[in-house]
């Protein structure tokens, strides 16, 4: 089931990602222009990919509810279905495995922060005034995004034989190849009709710990991998100063926190995908940063 989409964020990592899967599933794509009437510009459209995210973490509580407020009002005035990116920051420190049964309990600002833009998506889907797909993942893994921490920080020595951790190496933390992601949500919109009004369905994409990674790693190169720890200090002492570095602290539990989504509600309603091998995805990475 194709249609027309609008992509709100199409320049940024998600909205890029779903443009180009929905195009090349035949989709009729329409990419949003920042500061035009989003309602006049999602008329005729069947979804509207809310790919919008205040870049680097800032001002959360005023600019997550001013796009929310904003999709909303697009959505029901065009009657197109919403698809949301959903995140893990809502489920705190709970244990794992996460999916659409567990409660959301979280235990940072920006995981409460999420969990009141879902709520408002969830009200109104329960009052019939639009549907919503949301499909949950961890963090995402894209070669090409240099900005993401897998790059800028995991990866950035690997040449030299380091590996950097962000927290317990032995610990399963939850990723998203983003190109798989946007597979899986352009089959999800497919089957939109048969959905309830509000879908909350986790992605599992691949979970690894930094010691997996790391022997993958000297598996491909031939080359033994030196471990070393993030230097959380420099964010702390920085902090005071710099929006990001406060930001980042606050989600730090997440790499020490073992965790991981359960796929089987999506393995139910898309049984025949295919997710990309995460050594395929790891090459890609040793090739991006040689």
């Amino acid at each position: 089931m194709t249609g027309k989409a609008l992509i709100l964020g199409a320049s940024g990592g998600l909205g890029g990602a779903m443009a180009h899967a929905l195009g090349r599933a035949g989709w009729q794509v329409t990419r949003y222009r920042r500061g035009t009437d989003m309602t006049k510009a999602a008329q005729g459209m069947d979804v509207i990919v809310n790919g919008l995210n205040p870049p680097k973490y800032h001002n959360w509580a005023k600019l997550i509810p001013e796009i929310t407020a904003d999709v909303l009002g697009a959505a029901k005035a065009s009657g197109a279905t919403v698809f949301l990116p959903g995140n893990v920051y809502v489920f705190g420190d709970q244990p794992a495995p996460w999916g659409p049964q567990t409660p959301k309990r979280p235990c940072s600002r920006k995981g409460q922060i999420r969990a009141e833009m879902e709520a408002q998506y969830r009200a109104a889907a329960d009052a019939g005034d639009v549907r919503v797909v949301l499909l949950r993942a961890g963090d995402f893994l894209a070669p090409e995004q240099t900005q993401l921490a897998m790059s800028q920080v995991t990866l950035k020595n690997i040449g030299k034989g380091r590996l950097t951790t962000m927290g317990d190496p032995t610990a399963p933390h939850a990723y998203a190849y983003l190109p798989d992601m946007a597979r899986a949500a352009v089959a999800l919109l497919d089957v939109r009709a048969s959905l309830p009004a509000f879908a909350d369905i986790p992605f599992a994409g691949h979970n690894f710990s930094m010691e997996d990674l790391s022997k993958m790693i000297a598996r491909q190169t031939g080359q033994a991998i030196v471990t070393k720890p993030f230097p959380w200090w420099l964010l702390r002492l920085a902090a005071p100063f710099w929006e990001l570095g406060r930001e980042m602290m606050e989600m730090r539990y997440l790499f020490d926190h073992p965790h991981w989504l359960s796929g089987e509600a999506f393995s139910r309603l898309v049984p025949d995908f295919k997710a990309t091998e995460l050594e395929t995805i790891v090459a890609a990475y040793l090739a991006k940063q040689a």
